[in-house]
């Protein structure tokens, strides 16, 4: 029995003046925050919210989505968050699909939140800021719960169809703060930091909530941006720092002329999301003095799975080992494992792994073998048992009877001295099935010459991983964490265009 809010009443009884949570320029301490969630811990339960009741929290990054977040989990509800950003048809998707019984949003982002309430009836909590509570009323400590109870729906973004919620019980959160320990050797002087929004399983878990479970200061910023995030691990003495490839992008860009001296106390970066170019890496380590390390996992298993130990040197182009706990293997679409070093489909499995997808038996029966997860991601493992991620397999193009995976050709457009950033996608081809189409973001002022690129790339690359089809824009579609949409993609920008923006 347990609940994921033990940790706040934990650390508030033997430390309650140590800090918790910084957020532009406030600092919550452990007791502070004990008192609020214990607060909205009491209104949930007076307002009949039962344990396994689905309760949905819309917030930005901020001490009050943390006070929230674990008010509602110490009254036992099972807690679903979505982006502040969210529509009313989109919000009232999640309401609809999940059976949510109480939504609970930020006073300034609330309104689309509101009118999905409304229309389904629902009772609604504005959250103020939290000088504003009223915490006089408070339980005495959370509500126990079976360990398979369920604490989180994270619903996916979509990628494949309408999100799909998946479930996240007590112990699959218990196996990540364990994993943790073992592999990230938190100290309680750590200081972590994140601008990587806490209603997407990244932020929520692997940066709050382990800064939590381990008694250490998180802070947080709302909203990305990079110049401020540089500040903000220089001048909060950040340790470990946390986000996603176009955010380290960013941020190399906003570093100006730092140094390492200016972030002598980071020990950790670490990145997921998306595969992280090698040219940021090294670039990273020389502004900031570590090595970002790739990590990988799903929101079907709390968002890790695999990690670079600490004391050995990360190789390039792989994001880690499988972490405390957990197995992976690589297998053919049949479901055999295939031998070391060929591609295939990452299967894991391990505490951290979903119970299933919130009423999808069909999507269950699909992705969840015999306690192994299949994760439609395509990889190898080498020797020591490094994971390389080569792409998603939904993502992968066949020209002419070859495959090519976009991350590959990525890579070489990203090493592109006038390249920002960089989507490769298949588009429909009556020749060859599938032309290699890319679509890329250009250095402020650069101009791309005409053949230049694939002159670039032909170097580089087989002749059947070219691009034929390129298009330049201003920006790519982005999810709420940064990863690059590939399906919000105009691929009708590169079809029979011969010369997108000015490139063939």
């Amino acid at each position: 029995m347990s609940n994921v809010a033990d940790a706040v009443f934990a650390h508030a009884f033997s430390e309650p003046d140590r800090v918790a949570v910084r957020a532009s320029g406030r600092e919550v301490g452990f007791g502070a925050l004990r008192d609020a969630a214990a607060s909205v811990a009491a209104r949930a339960l007076r307002a009949g919210v039962a344990p396994g009741d689905r309760v949905l929290l819309v917030a930005p990054s901020i001490p009050e989505f943390v006070a929230a977040y674990y008010g509602l989990h110490a009254a036992g509800a099972t807690l679903i968050t979505v982006n502040v950003m969210a529509t009313t048809p989109e919000i009232a998707y999640v309401v609809e699909d999940a059976d949510v019984s109480l939504v609970v949003a930020w006073h300034e982002t609330a309104g689309a939140a509101e009118k999905a309430s409304a229309a389904h009836g629902l009772p609604f909590w504005s959250l103020p800021p939290l000088d504003e509570w009223d915490v006089s009323d408070r339980v005495k400590a959370p509500v126990d719960l079976p360990d398979d109870a369920t604490a989180l729906i994270i619903y996916t973004s979509g990628t494949t169809g309408r999100p799909k919620g998946a479930q996240l019980p007590i112990s699959a959160i218990a196996g990540i703060v364990d994993a943790a320990e073992h592999v990230l050797e938190f100290d309680e002087d750590d200081r972590t930091g994140t601008a990587l929004p806490l209603f997407h399983v990244f932020g929520q878990i692997m940066v709050m909530h382990l800064a939590i479970s381990f008694g250490t200061v998180v802070s947080l910023l709302h909203p990305f941006d990079p110049r401020k995030l540089v500040e903000m691990i220089r001048d909060d003495e950040l340790t470990i720092v946390s986000g996603v490839p176009t955010m380290w992008i960013a941020v190399l860009h906003a570093a100006g002329d730092a140094t390492p001296e200016d972030f002598s106390r980071l020990r950790l970066a670490t990145s997921g999301g998306a595969s992280l170019p090698v040219e940021v890496i090294g670039a990273f380590e020389e502004k900031f003095g570590t090595r970002i390390r790739e990590g990988y996992g799903l929101s079907e298993t709390c968002g890790w799975a695999t990690s670079a130990p600490l004391g050995a040197e990360p190789k390039v182009g792989a994001v880690g080992r499988a972490i405390h706990g957990v197995d992976l293997e690589i297998r053919d679409l049949d479901g055999s494992p295939v031998p070391t070093g060929e591609v295939g489909e990452v299967w894991i499995r391990g505490p951290i792994v979903m119970t299933g997808y919130w009423n999808r038996p069909e999507a269950n029966a699909d992705v969840l073998r015999d306690g192994w997860l299949r994760t439609g991601d395509l990889g190898t493992l080498d020797e020591d048992g490094d994971l390389r991620i080569v792409d998603r397999l939904k993502d992968l193009i066949i020209r002419g009877g070859y495959n090519v995976y976009p991350s590959e050709v990525e890579e070489v457009l990203y090493a592109h001295p006038d390249i920002v950033e960089a989507a490769v996608v298949g588009v429909a081809d009556a020749r060859y099935g599938e032309e290699v189409g890319a679509v890329v973001v250009l250095r402020d002022g650069a101009v791309l010459q005409p053949g230049a690129l694939r002159a670039w790339a032909k170097e580089r690359l087989s002749a059947y991983k070219v691009p034929r089809l390129f298009q330049v824009v201003d920006a790519l579609p982005k999810g709420p964490s940064g990863k690059i949409l590939k399906r919000a993609l105009d691929r009708d920008a590169l079809v029979g265009t011969g010369v997108a923006a000015g490139v063939r």
